[in-house]
C-alpha cells in the first residue's frame, strides 16, 4: 500500500492520497484528539504538534498544518507514519453504534488569483449548473446564496459543482471572516439547507450561452473556440474559483467575446490570462494569429 501526497491550493493543506477507498459516503473532520476518538489514526496524527485538522474522505486523508513547519520538512515522514499505521493493522475509522450521527462535511478555504475572491471547497456535489449572483435579488434559486448575502461583507457569490467561491467588500479581510464563513457554510449544509433549487435557475442570457443550445447551428470557427474553453480553459480556471463562458466570435474582427465569472471576474491578473493565455491558445490552435479575446466584464 503506497500514500500518494497531493498538494492542494490552500498551502496549509496537504492530501495523503490511498490506492482504495477508506470510506464510503461519509466525510468527517476533527479539529483535536477528543474528536477523534472513532479514528484511532486522526488521534495518532494529533500527537504531531504541527497538525491542526484532519479530514478523512473518500479515498484520502488531507491534515491542514500549524505553521510551525513547512510541508517539504515532514510530509515524506507523515507519508511513511500512516503506511506504516495501515500496513501493522491499524483501525482508520471505528463505526459508532452508541448513536445516530450526521454525515460530517469537510468545507476548507482555497486562495485564488483574485485577493477579494476566496474559494470553499465542500466534499460533496452542489449543483449541476454554474450559478454567479451579484446580489440578494438574484438568490431566488440559492437560499445559500441568499444567507451568504446578510453577511454585510459579502459582495458576490459564484457556485459551481463543489465549491462556492464568495467575493467579499474592502470592508474586511479574509483574516477576520474566513472561519465564519466557512462554518456558516459547513453548518448550513450539513443541516440540510438547500444550496441550489436547479428548477429555479432563471434560464437568462448567460445561462443560454453557457449551455450553448445553439452549438450546431453556429460557424465552424465558433464551435472551435467553444470546444477549446470546455476542454483546456474551464478546468484551469474552475481550479481558481472562477468560469469563463463563450458569448461571441465576430469573424470580421476575429474577436471573441467571454464572460468570466466567479474568482474571474474582477481579477486584477485577468487581463494577463486573456492575453498571454486564452488568446496564445486560441491563436495557436486555431492557426490564426489576428484572434483577439475581450471580457465583456472583464
Amino acid at each position: 500500500m503506497k500514500i500518494t501526497i497531493k498538494e492542494t491550493q490552500n498551502p496549509t493543506i496537504l492530501k495523503f492520497e490511498f490506492p482504495d477507498f477508506i470510506t464510503q459516503n461519509e466525510s468527517f473532520e476533527f479539529k483535536n484528539i477528543d474528536e477523534a476518538r472513532n479514528s484511532p489514526l486522526a488521534q495518532q496524527l494529533f500527537y504531531l504538534p504541527f497538525v491542526k485538522t484532519v479530514y478523512i474522505s473518500g479515498n484520502f486523508i488531507a491534515i491542514e498544518r500549524f505553521s510551525i513547519v513547512d510541508w517539504n520538512d515532514v510530509k515524506d515522514a507523515v507519508a511513511e507514519q500512516i503506511e506504516e499505521y495501515v500496513k501493522t493493522g491499524g483501525k482508520i475509522l471505528i463505526e459508532d453504534t452508541s448513536k445516530p450521527t450526521k454525515t460530517a462535511l469537510t468545507v476548507y478555504g482555497e486562495t485564488t488569483p483574485n485577493p477579494a475572491t476566496l474559494k470553499f471547497v465542500v466534499s460533496r456535489r452542489l449543483t449541476k449548473t454554474a450559478v454567479e449572483f451579484k446580489n440578494i435579488d438574484d438568490t431566488a434559486s440559492s437560499p445559500l446564496a441568499k444567507e451568504l448575502f446578510q453577511f454585510p461583507f459579502v459582495k458576490e457569490v459564484f457556485i459551481d459543482e463543489n465549491y462556492i467561491s464568495v467575493t467579499k467588500y474592502e470592508v474586511a479581510t479574509w483574516e477576520e471572516i474566513t472561519i465564519e464563513i466557512r462554518t456558516f457554510i459547513k453548518e448550513y449544509i450539513e443541516n440540510g439547507g438547500i444550496v441550489i433549487d436547479e428548477s429555479m435557475v432563471v434560464a437568462d442570457t448567460k445561462q443560454d450561452k453557457q449551455q450553448i443550445k445553439n452549438f450546431d447551428n453556429l460557424d465552424t470557427t465558433s464551435q472551435q473556440i467553444i470546444n477549446i474553453l470546455e476542454e483546456y480553459v474551464k478546468p484551469a480556471v474552475a481550479a481558481d474559483g472562477g468560469n469563463i463562458l463563450f458569448d461571441s466570435y465576430d469573424e470580421k474582427e476575429k474577436r471573441v467575446k467571454v464572460i468570466l465569472q466567479g474568482s474571474c471576474n474582477g481579477c486584477p491578473s485577468s487581463t494577463f490570462t486573456l492575453k498571454n493565455g486564452i488568446e496564445n491558445m486560441l491563436k495557436d490552435m486555431l492557426n490564426d494569429p489576428a484572434i483577439i479575446v475581450e471580457a465583456l466584464n472583464a
